[in-house]
C-alpha cells in the first residue's frame, strides 16, 4: 500500500469515532482531495466537512476559536509554506489560550513539500521552524508504525498540535517496520532496530534513509540500532543515548532544511556523556544560488562511503 493511502485509511478510521468533529480545508472534499490525503474521509457523527476558502490566517483563528469554545477541528493544509501566513496565531493566539484549561483539540495537519521542482513558495521542509517558535508539539509520519500510533493519539486529543506528512514519499510504498522495540510516552521517539555496533538515528523525513543505511550495514554483518525521531523540535532521547553509550558510533540523518537542525540538540547531548569512537552526521547541503528556483530537492547520500567509514573505522 502507498504511503499516502495508509495515512488517508488509518486517518478516515479515526475521524469516525469521535463527534462533533469538523474537518475544514481548502478542497478537502473535492477535486484531487490534496493528493488522495483526504479522499474520502466520513462526516463525523454529528460533525462536520468543510470546503474552506485558502485564508490560512484566517481558518487557524477559526480552529483556535473553536477549541476554545469546545468545538475539536483539525484543519488539512495543501502545503506548509502557507502556514507562514498564521505564525501570528501560531505564537500569540496559542500563548493566550495555551494555559487554559481547553478539553477541545485542534490539530494543523499539513503536507510538507519535499519532492522537488516545485518553486519558490513550495518548498519549506523546515517544520521544526513552526513548532520551536511557540514550542508546539509537532509530529512526523513516515512508516506505517508511527502513522497508527501518532494519528490514533494525537488527531483529535486534547490542546494544540501540528501532524506533518511528506509529499515525497506520497507515492511510495508505505514502510512496514518488522518491530517496533521501543516508544517513549509522547511518541517522539521510535526504536525499531537494536544493535551493539551502531546506532543510526533519522529525523524529519529521512527515515527511508536511515533504514537503507542499516541494510547496508548488515550486509556487512554491523548489528545496528535504528531510532526515529518524530519531533520536529527537543524530544526525550534518552534512550538514544543509553543505545549510544554501548555502541559508541552514531550515525544522524535529517533531511529538514532548517538551519535550525533537531539533530544538533542530539548531538549536543550525546556528546556530553558519552565519548563517542565515530560520529556521522548527514544533513541537507543548500545551494543558496539555487534556493529560489525549481530544482531536484532530493536530499543526496553516498550510501557506499558511509558503510566504508564505519566498517574501516
Amino acid at each position: 500500500m502507498k504511503y499516502i493511502e495508509f495515512v488517508n485509511n488509518i486517518i478516515k478510521n479515526e475521524v469516525s469515532k469521535h463527534e462533533k468533529l469538523v474537518l475544514f480545508g481548502q478542497n478537502i472534499a473535492a477535486g484531487s482531495c490534496l493528493g488522495g490525503l483526504t479522499r474520502g474521509y466520513p462526516i463525523p457523527p454529528n460533525g462536520k466537512i468543510i470546503n474552506s476558502t485558502n485564508s490560512e490566517n484566517s481558518l487557524c483563528g477559526f480552529g483556535f476559536g473553536m477549541m476554545m469554545n469546545g468545538t475539536s477541528s483539525v484543519f488539512f493544509m495543501k502545503q506548509l509554506d502557507f502556514l507562514l501566513l498564521s505564525i501570528d496565531h501560531l505564537v500569540n493566539t496559542f500563548n493566550i489560550i495555551r494555559n487554559h484549561e481547553n478539553t477541545a483539540s485542534f490539530t494543523v495537519f499539513p503536507i510538507v513539500v519535499d519532492n522537488g521542482f516545485q518553486g519558490p513558495q513550495s518548498s519549506f521542509n523546515s517544520f521544526g521552524d513552526f513548532c520551536s517558535i511557540a514550542r508546539i508539539d509537532g509530529y512526523t509520519i513516515t512508516n506505517s508504525i508511527d502513522a497508527e500510533k501518532i494519528i490514533q493519539s494525537k488527531l483529535v486529543t486534547s490542546g494544540f498540535r501540528i501532524i506533518a506528512v511528506s509529499q515525497r514519499l506520497f507515492k511510495e510504498e508505505i514502510i512496514e517496520p518488522e518491530k517496533l522495540i521501543y516508544v517513549n510516552d509522547n511518541l517522539d521517539v521510535f526504536q525499531y532496530d537494536e544493535g551493539n555496533d551502531v546506532t543510526v538515528v533519522c529525523f524529519n523525513f529521512s527515515f527511508p534513509y536511515g533504514k537503507k543505511i542499516v541494510e547496508k550495514l548488515k550486509e556487512k554483518n554491523f548489528s545496528c540500532s535504528l531510532f526515529n525521531v518524530n519531533s520536529p523540535s527537543l524530544a526525550n532521547w534518552s534512550k538514544i543515548i543509553s543505545d549510544v553509550s554501548k555502541t559508541k558510533k552514531l550515525i544522524v540523518v535529517d533531511d529538514s532544511k532548517s538551519a535550525n537542525l533537531n539533530c544538533y540538540h542530539l548531538i549536543s547531548d550525546v556528546t556530553e556523556h558519552v565519548q563517542l569512537d565515530k560520529k556521522i552526521v548527514l544533513t541537507r547541503k543548500i545551494d543558496d544560488s539555487k534556493w529560489l528556483i525549481p530544482v531536484d530537492d532530493q536530499m543526496e547520500i553516498n550510501f557506499e562511503e558511509i558503510v566504508n567509514n564505519i566498517t574501516n573505522s
